[in-house]
């Protein structure tokens, strides 16, 4: 079997809407699933420039799938190795819940295999 990896990757800046109102990131942190392809999350790893916890959501087709907090200036690094198939057709977006008004930049690495 070929697999082909797959990155959700960079720094981002943030701004805050309310801990309990993630919003996508940045348009660069989607992916859809190709035609013909399960995609597996194998890890995501995280990190935090501001002085106040923040929350990562990765959403599958619109619905949340997993919680990240990432603590003040802290990072976080998440082995996901075949915790869930991704059917083709699938969109993973990145999204972030923080305080509102929250400002800084936030480190984001999400991997995946296009099996």
């Amino acid at each position: 079997m070929i697999s082909k990896p797959a990155f959700l990757q960079g720094i981002f800046p943030i701004e805050g809407s309310g801990v309990d109102k993630p919003v996508l990131l940045h348009p660069d942190l989607t992916y859809t699933v190709p035609p013909g392809v399960t995609a597996q999350p194998l890890y995501f790893r995280g990190g935090n420039g501001t002085d106040e916890l923040v929350t990562v959501l990765l959403a599958r087709d619109g619905a949340p799938m997993r919680y990240f907090p990432i603590g003040a200036r802290a990072s976080t690094h998440v082995a996901l190795a075949v915790v869930e198939d991704l059917e083709d057709g699938s969109v993973l977006e990145v999204h972030l819940a923080a305080r509102e008004g929250l400002t800084g930049t936030v480190v984001i690495d999400l991997g995946l295999v296009e099996v």
